[in-house]
């Protein structure tokens, strides 16, 4: 597996790298340690003198990385480039092949919300390669290690579920699949249903049935891809608002990475789905951000529409 690590030298940034230690590497996977020089707009005096300073310390910050991932046997590059870092991080991974990004980011103490960096965040909504966003787990790290996996039956997700068995977790790690169906009568509680007349109570109970068949289905195909790749696997359907109950499953769960897929809206290339970038903002751990092609996820959401199907931005 070929593996991108974007540093700034940042507290965050060296966590990033500490995760990426809890995976049994192996000799034949590559990880790249790339820290972008932010391009310096002028060319005077002044300014060469701030581009020779990030120049000095940049091996420093490169040299940080590396010393946090020796303990791993996987070979391990330590690479320089000046650019705008968040077209950089990307140009790099998609030009070449690499399978994974990997970027640390920034929580604000005392708050829920944990923001993104800027950087950050245009990478994972952005980019086209997959893209693993790490923070200070809040429940702390203990094994086994935990996944959570988010799925909606859509390419995205699907390609999410293939990527979490091409990494090498440790033997004993354990993975919760959790789906959320989605329609409009999803959206009424359950306790209101008896006060609407017998006819739309029937269709009501009818559309709730469909809808969990449908979301047992998915479990099932996400199931299948990643069932052999995790020592425990449990499956739960919960109904209310998708990026919510996805939250409030990984905070039950302990869960040391949440894994998503994010499909593009629209027509804006690579568009973040309103509910994988509300898990990217919120989660108190780690996000995995898988992608799918985008004619592959065009024709998921053409048949949805086609077919009268509702799915979760």
């Amino acid at each position: 597996m070929k593996i991108l690590l974007a540093t700034d030298g940042s507290e965050c940034a060296d966590r990033a790298a500490l995760f990426l230690t809890r995976f049994p590497f192996s000799a034949r996977d590559e990880i790249t340690v790339l820290h972008v020089i932010t391009e310096v707009p002028y060319e005077d005096d002044a300014y060469a003198n701030i581009k020779r300073f990030f120049k000095g310390v940049s091996p420093r910050i490169l040299e940080s990385s590396a010393k946090i991932l020796k303990t791993l046997v996987s070979k391990v590059t330590l690479r320089e480039e000046e650019g705008s870092p968040d077209s950089m991080i990307m140009n790099v991974a998609v030009n070449e092949g690499f399978d994974l990004i990997v970027m640390g980011t920034r929580g604000i103490t005392g708050m829920k919300s944990l923001f993104l960096g800027s950087v950050t965040r245009s990478v994972a909504i952005t980019s086209s390669v997959p893209v693993l966003v790490t923070r200070q787990t809040q429940w702390g790290l203990s094994p086994p290690m935990k996944v959570l996996l988010a799925t909606d039956g859509s390419p995205s997700a699907e390609a999410t579920a293939r990527l979490l068995t091409h990494l090498p977790f440790p033997s004993d790690t354990a993975c919760m699949i959790v789906q959320v169906p989605w329609s409009a009568y999803s959206r009424i509680p359950e306790k209101f249903a008896p006060g609407v007349d017998e006819k739309i109570g029937e269709d009501f109970a009818w559309i709730r049935s469909m809808e969990h068949e449908k979301a047992r289905h998915i479990i099932e195909q996400s199931s299948e891809i990643v069932g052999s790749s995790f020592s425990r696997l449990e499956n739960h359907i919960v109904t209310g608002d998708p990026a919510s109950e996805i939250l409030n499953a990984a905070e039950r769960f302990h869960a040391d990475i949440v894994a998503a897929g994010s499909r593009g809206l629209k027509g804006i290339r690579g568009a973040m789905g309103s509910v994988s970038r509300r898990i990217l903002s919120h989660a108190r751990c780690p996000v995995l951000i898988g992608k799918a092609p985008k004619e592959q996820e065009q024709e998921f959401l053409s048949m949805a529409v086609h077919t009268g199907n509702q799915v979760a931005e």
